[in-house]
């Protein structure tokens, strides 16, 4: 593999994996519905964002550049594209497993994108359709 050049280093060293700015927008959005959650479950298989196990959900926010959602943020680097090209198949493949080990546990598996979090009246709509008024399941 080829090592990674000064600006792309730097840049990389900035990126978060919480508290980030979609995730706090959706955790905003779940409150705005009156749902009650926990944040980074760490019971819970690939530690999902946003969870309630008693009432079977979990929320998993992902950013469209690193889990390939097809938007317009899903560029792929120029520099070490091989790189690239694996390290996402790898994200995607986690995230499959991820998904079914979560509905393996009876929970229901919403996936919020990054772009989804610009329009807060949608999301919240969204999120409502998928998790019920109250955060439960969808009679």
């Amino acid at each position: 593999m080829k090592p990674l050049n000064a600006q792309t280093s730097r840049t990389m060293s900035r990126v978060r994996s919480t508290g980030t700015t979609p995730e706090t927008r959706t955790g905003e959005a779940l409150r705005a519905i009156g749902v009650k959650y926990r944040k980074h479950v760490r019971a819970l298989p690939g530690t999902p964002d946003f969870a309630n196990r008693t009432q079977g959900w979990a929320v998993l926010v992902h950013g469209c550049f690193w889990h390939r959602h097809g938007c317009r943020r899903t560029t792929t680097p120029v520099h070490n594209a091989e790189h690239w090209a694996a390290k996402f198949a790898r994200n995607q493949a986690r995230d499959a497993r991820v998904e079914a080990a979560l509905a393996a546990r009876g929970l229901k598996v919403v996936t919020v994108w990054e772009c989804e979090t610009k329009d807060r009246a949608a999301l919240e709509a969204r999120l409502r359709e998928e998790l019920g008024s109250q955060g439960g399941r969808p009679a």
